[in-house]
């Protein structure tokens, strides 16, 4: 590993907390984001539906009472009656809300999942970008440090007359301008920290740089496509939508069935006169109840119609979404491609500027540079510096894409 790769680490090694790595991080937003807890509230209030559906077939129990007075006739009377009912026969009503209401549970999941990996894509975006924020400060914190070393060594020439006041000011021309640059990286590190907190739950503190490659990662481009096709919860998703829209076009054409039902009740009145309670005589009623639509004025064909349309409409939702997500995987792919090759790069280049940059500090002390040599040595090997770590995010952010694009991203992923 290249020196400028530990610099965070240094100064934050005597800090007394326990380094937080990617996973820890994951499981922190696991336990307090609240979009992740507010979709699974909303799944569970639609994992009801199947549930209520199925009560639409089975057997109900009523209570109806009254009480009253008549001033006229009776006086005081009530009476209560107990009625039940059990369908027999929907005509396939109840067993087709009951599929197109497991479909919408089914798609909910798929949401969820979709939710989920949105927040942990959010998640490694804000941890990467707290690590080169952090580097971004050390870089430009070591470049003050060494720049006013170097004024100081450019003083005590000029004062023996061995550099001209021009050395001295281009050198204090150029810490100012790392100065500046320090406070942008500490605001941009103020700012990649409250988006950390937000979406984590929980200050950073020290972040562990070195993130090994995710096991779920796809091995190449055509395991990534197959691995979108079979898991990505969007395109999931819609697939079980248009599920629940099959189903309903046989519960819109289940509306032409006949309805058969079982039906009894029990009722009994009874009347208060002169302090005694008299009872009416009591009534008991059993038998089936038929219900045969006949004519409903085109209200049926109407509905099955719709849903027909609907689930057409539904099917090339999921066509269009199965070609969305293979472009999101393709360009993924791409980019974690550009990322890994803009890493290897900065790599080179790094190593190339740390050895241009001591040629060039030994080259001054023969006078065989001058000082803008020095200071242009210096910028080159910052940016470098800078160039590698915001490669090592890319790559982190770029990993995050694909699987995401993929459908394997989860809490698992980086386990």
């Amino acid at each position: 590993m290249t020196r400028w790769a530990w610099l965070p680490l240094a100064a934050l090694a005597a800090a007394p907390v326990q380094a937080e790595t990617l996973r820890e991080a994951i499981a922190a937003a696991y336990a307090t984001n609240p979009d992740l807890a507010e979709a699974q509230a909303r799944q569970d209030a639609l994992a009801e539906a199947p549930e209520q559906a199925r009560a639409g077939g089975r057997p109900t129990v009523s209570v109806d009472a009254g009480a009253g007075y008549d001033s006229i006739g009776s006086g005081n009377s009530g009476s209560a009656t107990i009625r039940s009912s059990l369908p027999i026969w929907t005509g396939g009503r109840v067993s087709s809300a009951v599929r197109a209401a497991d479909a919408d549970v089914a798609a909910g999941e798929q949401r969820v999942r979709d939710r989920e990996a949105a927040v942990l894509e959010r998640v490694v975006i804000a941890y990467a970008d707290v690590l080169f924020a952090q580097e971004a400060v050390e870089v430009a914190r070591i470049g003050i440090e060494r720049l006013d070393r170097q004024v100081e060594e450019a003083q005590s020439r000029f004062d023996l007359g061995e550099a001209t006041r021009t050395d001295v000011e281009q050198l204090r021309a150029q810490r100012a301008s790392v100065v500046a640059n320090l406070a942008d990286a500490q605001a941009a590190l103020i700012a990649a920290i409250a988006t950390y907190r937000a979406v984590v739950g929980q200050e950073p503190d020290a972040l562990v740089a070195d993130v090994p490659p995710p096991q779920a990662l796809p091995g190449d481009l055509s395991a990534a496509r197959a691995s979108a096709e079979a898991t990505n919860p969007l395109l999931l998703e819609q697939r079980r939508i248009a599920d629940a829209s099959g189903a309903r076009i046989d519960q819109a054409r289940a509306e032409r069935a006949p309805v058969l039902e079982l039906a009894g009740g029990y009722g009994r009145g009874a009347q208060l006169s002169g302090g005694n309670l008299y009872g009416f005589e009591s009534a008991a009623t059993v038998g089936l109840s038929l219900r045969v639509p006949l004519f409903t004025g085109g209200l049926v064909p109407s509905r099955v119609r719709e849903a027909e349309a609907t689930y057409r409409a539904e099917s090339f939702a999921a066509e269009a979404e199965q070609r969305e997500a293979l472009r999101n995987v393709d360009t993924a792919w791409a980019g974690l491609g550009a990322a890994r090759l803009r890493l290897t790069a900065n790599e080179e280049g790094l190593a190339a500027a740390q050895l241009a940059l001591e040629g060039v500090r030994a080259e001054y002390e023969f006078g065989l540079r001058s000082t803008i040599d020095i200071l242009l040595a210096e910028q080159s090997y910052r940016a470098a510096q800078l160039a590698l770590a915001r490669a090592r995010s890319d790559v982190l952010i770029a990993q995050a894409a694909v699987l995401r694009a993929s459908g394997r991203l989860d809490r698992n992923a980086y386990s």
